[in-house]
Formats: C-alpha cells, structure tokens, sequence
C-alpha cells in the first residue's frame, strides 16, 4: 500500500517534469531547433494534424529550419500554419520546400521569454508539490484505516518529501538552463 502511493507520487512527478520539458521546449531561443514546431498544426484532408506528421523537418543552419512536406499539395498549408501559429515566424515557400528563418530576438523579448520560463517552472513546482498533497493524504487515510502504523507513515511522508525536494530541484536545473540559453545571444 505503502510503496504504490510512493511509486505513484513518484511516477507523477516525472510526468509533471517531462510536460516542463515539453512546454519550454516550445519557447524558442535564438537558435533553430526541429521541436519548435511539434505543436504547430495543418489540416490534412479534413483533420488537423501535426506538421511533423505530413512533412519533413530539418535544419538548414543554426537559425533556418527547413520544412519540405511529404505531398506538393501542402506546402501552402504548411507554410500558412507555421505563419499563424504563436511563434512569430516567417516562412518562404522555396519550390517544394519552406524555408522557415528564425528571427533575431531582442532583448526586451528575450527578458519576456524569461518570465513566461518562470511562471511555467512555478506551475510545475505547484503540480509536484500536490502530489506530494495527494500522497501524504491518502498515507494518512491508511492510518485513520488502521492499515499502517503511524511511524510507517511518518516515514513514508518523509520519503515523499525527498522525492518531491529532488523533483523541485530538476524543475530549478532545467529553468536556469533554459534562462541560460534564452540570454545568450
């Protein structure tokens, strides 16, 4: 009982971390990178899918992607979509392929980008921290069940508390380094 609410409040906690990653994976920094446009979205014969499922995403160089869809038809809706997404990009159709540049950002932009990098780590932290809420809850209903002594208890919320301070401290290592890789020019 004991070990699934750890291993459960364990397995959440890395989900909460890996949905960060993903999330400021979608903040760009200076440099072009293929998983900038995971979560733009094309119509595709009637349903909206990702861009990365009906084309091919690669980098040209350091700041241009190139984007060369699998069907001639969707070059234009390709290139639309990555135009009318957050991102504030602008593509150039090139034959069959686009050409997306990434602009340079300014540093106004740059200090902008780092308050929405923080505010996604504190809502990542809030997310770890009620899990932690969650499992010291459901530790405390096994003792009101009389399933578990208390010194089982204490312990376990002790453990809890371990995984949630490491979970804490990988959300801090992946935001400085995100705010590293936004200031850098």
């Amino acid at each position: 009982m004991v070990e699934d609410i750890k291993k459960s409040a364990e397995q959440k906690m890395h989900r909460s971390l890996e949905a960060l990653k993903t999330d400021l994976a979608k903040i760009r920094t200076g440099r072009a990178h293929t998983g900038l446009l995971d979560h733009v979205m094309v119509e595709y014969y009637g349903s909206m899918v990702a861009v990365s499922q009906v084309a091919n995403i690669n980098l040209g160089d350091a700041r241009t992607l190139n984007v060369q869809p699998y069907e001639k038809n969707m070059i234009s809706k390709v290139e639309k979509a990555i135009r009318d997404c957050d991102l504030g990009l602008n593509p150039a159709t090139n034959g069959d392929l686009v050409r997306v540049p990434m602009p340079m950002l300014t540093e106004e932009r740059r200090r902008d980008l780092t308050k929405i990098v923080r505010t996604e780590g504190e809502g990542a932290k809030v997310a770890i921290r009620n899990v932690r809420r969650d499992a010291n809850d459901a530790l405390k209903k096994l003792i009101k069940d009389k399933a578990i002594s208390e010194d089982d208890e204490r312990r376990a919320q002790e453990e809890v508390q371990k995984m949630t301070d490491k979970a804490v401290a990988e959300v801090d290592k992946i935001l400085q380094q995100k705010e590293i890789d936004l200031m850098a020019v």
